[in-house]
């Protein structure tokens, strides 16, 4: 990772050289968003441009976008079923479309679309009943027959003598991928030139509480006093829940994915598959972008099982066989937290000042800008935006559940 930034931990000189500063965090915030990833950097820089807080620090264990953020396949799109996940998401993509020019930075969005093939006579009737409810709602999506598949990709195997052969697919025209790191830090500049301290190397270990109010919070560099706490940590929230003493349905999981040697540009769209579990696209450099499903195991590493890459290996080859002779040239994992409906956790917690986003599964990063506008209302104003308003954590006792498995499958 090169930002123009120090190590985490360095002294920082004024520079216009640098992205951002690196400043010790200071005894006390309006705000402390802990997680420093997408969605917290996003929310801090929305923080400071919709509502003018910028008495904010996002703290960060690690190093700045170095996990979900840095571990993912970059895939954006909107076509989910509900109409709850349909607003959110769709209102991060209109986002995602101006957002270069907002940050006045470059995040190399392509929108090249994404293909999410069918394979069986359910894998039909379930991708046509998406394909409308997304034009209920404005989103762009079409249903299109094997022939029209390989018209816009022609690299897919439609043939009828595979073990799954391609039925047709949906198709999001506006879908796209962006350059993840780019897109982290242009969110950390914006904030960083907002008066937001982004702080590295800072792990919360706990937090001071007062009644049904959380005062500060525990850090490996000193305690923090804060007015309102947000957290952003993804794959870690049920654990920092729990030293919170809030129990929620979240299970964290390894995600895995790969990328081949750099290649020509072959591959000109997204092409994601449930029924074998793998999805490609091909990144600006040149090189093949695969994942798969989680590895059904829980856990905090960020590696993952072997069979999961020999599987989605096959897959792959199945679905492009001018892949065969591709060599493969790193893998990596991520945590992923899931709740049970597969939808995220957004909105209040027991406690009076803390909020908690979670539960994304695979789809942090293609909501990066829209939750990031919705989560910083609901901080500003102290209720819910209406777009996460769906997403609260009472809905599990409630009953009130917004089932994405369908639309999320790969849980992308």
């Amino acid at each position: 990772m090169n930002t123009n930034s120090t190590p985490p931990g360095a002294d920082l000189p004024e520079h216009p050289d640098f992205l951002w500063r690196n400043p010790e965090p200071k005894k006390s915030y309006d705000v402390v968003i802990i997680g420093g990833g997408g969605h917290g950097l996003a929310t801090a820089h929305y923080l400071a441009k919709n509502h003018g807080i910028t008495n904010v620090a996002v703290l960060e264990k690690g190093w700045l976008a170095g996990g979900n953020m840095a571990r993912n396949t970059t895939l954006i799109r909107s076509n989910y079923l509900w109409d709850e996940s349909a607003a959110i998401y769709e209102h991060a993509l209109k986002l995602w479309e101006g957002l270069e020019d907002e940050l006045g930075y470059p995040i190399l969005f392509s929108q090249r679309g994404v293909l999410n093939l069918a394979h069986t006579e359910q894998d039909i009737r379930d991708s046509v009943r998406r394909v409308e409810a997304n034009k209920l709602n404005g989103i762009d999506a079409e249903w299109l027959s094997p022939d029209e598949v390989k018209q816009v990709c022609p690299i897919v195997n439609v043939s009828g003598d595979i073990r799954y052969p391609v039925q047709g697919a949906t198709y999001q025209p506006r879908a796209g991928i962006a350059k993840h790191d780019y897109v982290a830090w242009g969110f950390a500049r914006s904030a960083d030139e907002a008066g937001i301290d982004l702080i590295q190397d800072c792990e919360v270990t706990g937090f001071t509480v007062d009644g049904e109010r959380v005062t500060g919070v525990r850090t490996s560099r000193g305690d923090i006093a804060c007015g309102t706490v947000a957290l952003c940590s993804s794959g870690h929230t049920s654990v920092l829940l729990d030293k919170l003493g809030v129990r929620a349905p979240l299970q964290s999981h390894p995600l895995q994915a790969l990328v081949s040697e750099l290649l020509e540009p072959v591959h000109p769209t997204i092409v994601m598959s449930n029924a074998v579990h793998v999805y490609v696209s091909q990144a600006h450099k040149g090189e093949l972008v695969m994942g798969a499903g989680v590895d059904s195991y829980n856990g905090y590493g960020q590696r993952g099982a072997f069979h999961i890459i020999e599987r989605q290996m096959a897959a792959a080859v199945e679905l492009f066989p001018v892949f065969a002779r591709a060599h493969l040239l790193r893998s990596w994992a991520g945590v992923v937290d899931v709740t049970p409906d597969a939808s995220p956790i957004v909105g209040r917690t027991p406690f009076e000042n803390v909020y908690v986003n979670s539960g994304w599964g695979t789809g942090g990063f293609k909501v990066t800008p829209g939750l990031g506008t919705c989560y910083a209302h609901t901080i500003a104003h102290g209720e819910p935006h209406p777009h996460i308003a769906p997403f609260s954590l009472d809905r599990f006792t409630t009953g009130a559940l917004v089932d994405e498995h369908g639309a999320a499958a790969v849980a992308h």
